[in-house]
C-alpha cells in the first residue's frame, strides 16, 4: 500500500504540473508565458547541472548497509549540498555578464537550490523506505508550488510576480518538509572522504547524462524561438512543455518505486535467474504504460487541446503536438530504460555517451529540419522525432549489457494501441467527439491488459 501511495503521489504532483501550465498559458500574455517557460527550463536545468550528481550518488549508496554507513552517507550528502549550493550562487550573478540582470540571475540559482533540496530530500525518505512520509510531502509540494506559482499571476499577469510566487513556493514547502522529516532524516556532520569520492565519479557521469537530457529541450526552445520569436513560438512551446509531462510522471514514478529493488537484488546476488527475470519486468513496466500513456495522448489531443489551449496557440499546438508526444515518448525510453544495465554496472562511458547522442540527434534533427522547410515548425517537431528515434536505435545494443527475460505481450498490445490511436486520430480529425470516442475505445481495448499487468508488477 506505500508504494501504492507513492504512485498516488507522483500522479497528484504530474495532473497538478499540468494543470499550472494550463493555467498560466491562461493567465500571461504569450510573451511572458514564453519568459516563464524559458526561465522554468532554466532553473531546472541549473538544478540537475548543480545538484544531481549529489542524487544520482544517494540513489546507489544511500542509506547503506548499516546506521553507521547510513550517518556517513547522510553527512557526505549534506556537505556536498552546501558546497553545490554556493556554486549554483555564484553561477547566478555570473550571468549578469551574459546580459541577465542581478535579480534574474539570483531568482534562477534560488529556483534551482531549492529545486534540488527538495528532489534530493525525497529521494532520501524514499531509499529509506518512508513511502507514506514520501507521498505526503510529494503532494504538499505540488500543491504549494503550484498555489504560489498562481497566486503570483493573479497579483500580477507578469514575468516578475510570477517567478517570485515560484520562489515563496519552494521555500516554504522546504521550511515544511525539513520540519516533518526531521525525526527520519536528522543532522549528520559526519563526511567521509571516501564517499565523496563515490559520489563525484558515478553521481558526475550519471548527472552529465540528466544534463545533456535537459539541454535537448533547452535547445529545442532555443531553435523555436529563433526560428519564429517568442511570441509566435508559444504556441510550439506550449506543447513542448506540457507534452513531456506525462511521459517524465511514467518514469520517474516507477522507477521511484521499483528501481531501488532492482539495485539492491544486483548487489546482493548479481546478474543471476532473479535479477533477468525481475530486469525484463521493469522493461516491459516502463515501455508498455510509456506506450499507453501515448496512445492516450493522441486519442484525447484534438478535443483536450481545443478546451485547455489558449485560442491563439491552438493552431500551432496542434500542429506541433504529434510529433512533440513521439518525441517525449522515445526519449523518456532512451533516457529511463536503455542505460539500466549500465546504470547498475557503472558503466559510465555508455551511460554518458547516449545521453550526449540524445541530445545531439534531437536539434540536429530539428535544425535539419527547419535547414529543410524554413517557417515550418511542424516540420522542426518531426525533425526532432526522427532524432530521437536515430537515438533510441543506436542505443538498443546497451541492453545486452545484462541478460534479461522480457515478457513481450504487454509490450506488443500497448505498440498496436498507439498505432491505433494515431491512424483514429489522423483519419478521423474532421469529427472531433467521435475521432476521441474511438481512439478512447480503441486505446482501452488494447491497451486494458498491459496497464493491469504494469500495475501488478508495479506495486508487488
Amino acid at each position: 500500500m506505500a508504494k501504492l501511495g507513492a504512485l498516488a503521489a507522483y500522479l497528484y504532483q504530474a495532473v497538478f504540473a499540468f494543470g499550472l501550465l494550463i493555467v498560466l498559458s491562461h493567465l500571461l500574455p504569450a510573451g511572458d508565458y514564453a519568459a516563464y517557460s524559458l526561465f522554468a527550463s532554466i532553473a531546472q536545468f541549473g538544478a540537475i547541472a548543480f545538484f544531481e550528481w549529489v542524487r544520482f550518488a544517494c540513489s546507489r549508496f544511500y542509506p547503506g548497509p548499516d546506521a553507521a554507513s547510513e550517518a556517513a552517507e547522510r553527512g557526505t550528502i549534506t556537505l556536498e549540498f552546501v558546497i553545490s549550493a554556493a556554486l549554483c550562487v555564484v553561477a547566478g550573478l555570473a550571468a549578469m555578464t551574459w546580459g541577465a540582470s542581478a535579480w534574474t540571475g539570483l531568482a534562477g540559482a534560488g529556483a534551482a537550490i531549492m529545486i534540488a533540496a527538495g528532489e534530493l530530500h525525497l529521494t532520501m525518505l524514499r531509499f529509506r523506505g518512508a513511502f507514506s512520509l514520501f507521498s505526503r510531502l510529494q503532494s504538499l509540494r505540488a500543491s504549494l508550488i503550484g498555489a504560489a506559482t498562481v497566486g503570483g499571476a493573479l497579483v500580477s499577469a507578469d514575468f516578475i510576480h510570477v517567478v517570485m510566487g515560484v520562489l515563496l513556493g519552494n521555500a516554504l514547502y522546504c521550511l515544511i518538509a525539513f520540519i516533518a522529516a526531521r525525526h527520519v532524516l536528522g543532522w549528520s556532520l559526519r563526511a567521509d572522504i571516501g564517499a565523496a569520492r563515490r559520489h563525484l565519479a558515478y553521481g558526475g557521469v550519471s548527472a552529465g547524462a540528466s544534463i545533456a537530457g535537459l539541454l535537448g529541450p533547452l535547445g529545442l526552445k532555443a531553435i523555436l524561438v529563433s526560428a519564429f520569436g517568442a511570441t509566435p513560438a508559444a504556441g510550439a512551446l506550449l506543447a513542448l512543455d506540457l507534452l513531456q509531462r506525462p511521459f517524465i510522471l511514467i518514469v520517474s514514478s516507477l522507477q521511484a518505486i521499483r528501481y531501488p529493488d532492482l539495485v539492491a537484488l544486483y548487489d546482493r546476488s548479481g546478474a543471476g535467474g532473479a535479477l533477468r527475470q525481475e530486469l525484463g519486468r521493469y522493461y516491459a513496466l516502463l515501455a508498455s504504460l510509456t506506450l499507453v500513456g501515448g496512445a492516450l495522448l493522441l486519442a484525447v489531443m484534438q478535443g483536450a487541446a481545443e478546451l485547455v489551449v489558449p485560442r491563439d496557440l491552438q493552431a500551432a499546438f496542434l500542429r506541433t503536438a504529434p510529433a512533440f508526444t513521439l518525441m517525449a515518448l522515445i526519449r523518456a525510453l532512451v533516457q529511463a530504460l536503455l542505460p539500466t544495465p549500465a546504470h547498475l554496472l557503472r558503466r559510465l562511458l555508455a551511460i554518458a555517451g547516449l545521453a550526449a547522442l540524445d541530445c545531439a540527434l534531437m536539434c540536429a534533427g530539428a535544425l535539419f529540419a527547419m535547414w529543410l522547410a524554413p517557417g515550418g515548425d511542424a516540420v522542426i517537431a518531426i525533425g526532432a522525432a526522427l532524432g530521437a528515434g536515430l537515438a533510441m536505435l543506436t542505443g538498443l545494443p546497451l541492453l545486452r549489457l545484462l541478460p534479461f527475460e522480457m515478457p513481450w505481450r504487454p509490450v506488443v498490445l500497448a505498440i498496436l494501441a498507439l498505432v491505433a490511436a494515431q491512424l483514429i486520430a489522423t483519419g478521423m480529425s474532421g469529427n472531433v467527439l467521435l475521432s476521441t470516442v474511438a481512439g478512447l475505445a480503441a486505446v482501452l481495448l488494447l491497451g486494458a491488459a498491459p496497464m493491469l499487468t504494469a500495475f501488478r508488477w508495479a506495486i508487488r
